[in-house]
Order: structure tokens, then C-alpha cells, then sequence
């Protein structure tokens, strides 16, 4: 028997795994349920008021935006056709973009306080950059003098955070 005949004689997925598996369903069912998960986990933290914010007050507000999130994404998967989907799932998942996405999160957090916040963050869009393909050294760049902008701003001039901007050789 070849490959072909074999899914031939192969039952048809039922309607509700049709649905289930387009891209943007997966996604928007993924996060509203770590959204629910992080309104559970944290349904016993004060919330306060917004000039007296408590220690739940944004992390449920975030959970909230996530929430709607979710749903948004969910209703658009649902609307699109299923001709209109991605059979990339069907082969498989994409590895690429989960190892050097994940990677690059890990080694931001292991080199940040060696490195600087600067050195990291280029380490950071470098190696995430890696996960596609189609993005061009130009708006690599771009993101990475972005966020760092943005993230000194915040988080240093902001916040006063005591990070290391630079290595300290």
C-alpha cells in the first residue's frame, strides 16, 4: 500500500478537530486558559484601588487583557474558512521559531546582570531574530535600538531600577 491509499482509508477528522486545530482557535483557546489559570492563581491578592494599587491589581488586570485577548483571536479563527488556514500544523510543528524564541528569552535572563541591559537586549533581538526567515538585518536592528530605548526609559530613568546598562568589565 502506498501513502497514498493509506489516507484514502483513513476516517475524516471530525468536525469539532477540524475546528480545533486552525491556528488562530489553538492560540486564542491558549490564552484565555493561561489567562483563567493567572485569575485563579491570584484570586486571593488584594486588588486595591488605582491610586492604591494592591499586589493583585495588575496582574489581574493583565490577566483581563489577555482574557479578551484570547477571545478576540479565538472569534477570528473561527471566522476564517478553513481553506484560508495554515496546513503548516498538519506537518508538524515549527521548531525554529520555538527553540530560538525560547532561547532567546533564556539567555536574556542569564546575562542581563553580567552584560548590561543593553547587551542583553541585542543578544536578545539577535538570536530571536533568528526564528524567521523573512525579517531583514535592517528592522533587526530597528527593534533592538527600539527596545533598548524603551527599556532604559522604563525601566532605569522610570523606574529607577538598579539593572547594569552596560558590562562591568
Amino acid at each position: 500500500m502506498t501513502i497514498e491509499s493509506e489516507r484514502d482509508n483513513l476516517q475524516p477528522r471530525p468536525l469539532w478537530w477540524q475546528v480545533l486545530t486552525r491556528k488562530n482557535v489553538g492560540a486564542g483557546l491558549l490564552f484565555m486558559a493561561i489567562a483563567a489559570l493567572g485569575l485563579w492563581l491570584s484570586r486571593d491578592y488584594p486588588v486595591g484601588t488605582v491610586l492604591r494599587m494592591g499586589t493583585g491589581y495588575v496582574p489581574r488586570l493583565l490577566c483581563w487583557l489577555l482574557l479578551v485577548l484570547g477571545a478576540c483571536i479565538l472569534l477570528q479563527g473561527l471566522r476564517t474558512a478553513p481553506s484560508e488556514q495554515s496546513t503548516h500544523g498538519e506537518a508538524g510543528l515549527a521548531w525554529r521559531p520555538v527553540l530560538f524564541v525560547a532561547g532567546s528569552l533564556v539567555l536574556f535572563g542569564l546575562t542581563v546582570e553580567r552584560l548590561g541591559l543593553v547587551v542583553s537586549i541585542l543578544l536578545l533581538i539577535g538570536v530571536g531574530a533568528l526564528a524567521t526567515r523573512t525579517l531583514s538585518v535592517l528592522e533587526t536592528i530597528l527593534a533592538a535600538l527600539v527596545l533598548v530605548v524603551l527599556s532604559w526609559g522604563i525601566f532605569i530613568f522610570g523606574l529607577q531600577l538598579t539593572i547594569p546598562v552596560w558590562p562591568e568589565w
